[in-house]
């Protein structure tokens, strides 16, 4: 599921409520608030997520409710990047990442601990 910028804007209020179901106009109210957004931009992202099977919808009163996490979201969108900007290589992807990012000692424990639980 490809969700877009904007949708995912949308998602993240809802999953900042912990998944509990929402109204459409608190949505809206939100991201008119953070984004800057009319009511029909909200509910036409809204709309555009229930097509995508992303959000249900409840009636009465337009109620809204994450059907996906954000950890799918992020895993689907890392897979789409691997997928088409390093060839299908993970390696490739954390090589590079480790290569930038300015690890601390304390996160790189971390890391090694994690690869240590891999390895079995």
């Amino acid at each position: 599921m490809t969700i877009g910028d904007s949708e995912l804007k949308v998602m993240k209020i809802l999953w900042e409520n912990s998944g509990v179901p929402m109204e459409a106009k608190q949505v809206s109210q939100i991201a008119g608030e953070r984004y800057g957004w009319n009511k029909n931009t909200t509910y036409t992202l809204l709309k555009r997520c229930i097509e995508k099977g992303s959000v249900e919808r409840e009636d009465p009163n337009f109620v809204c409710r994450p059907l996906i996490t954000k950890e799918q979201i992020q895993e689907e969108e890392i897979n789409q990047m691997i997928e088409k900007v390093f060839d299908h290589s993970k390696q490739e992807l954390l090589t590079l990442l480790l290569q930038k990012e300015g690890l601390s000692l304390d996160k790189i424990e971390v890391l090694l601990t994690l690869i240590e639980k891999l390895k079995g």
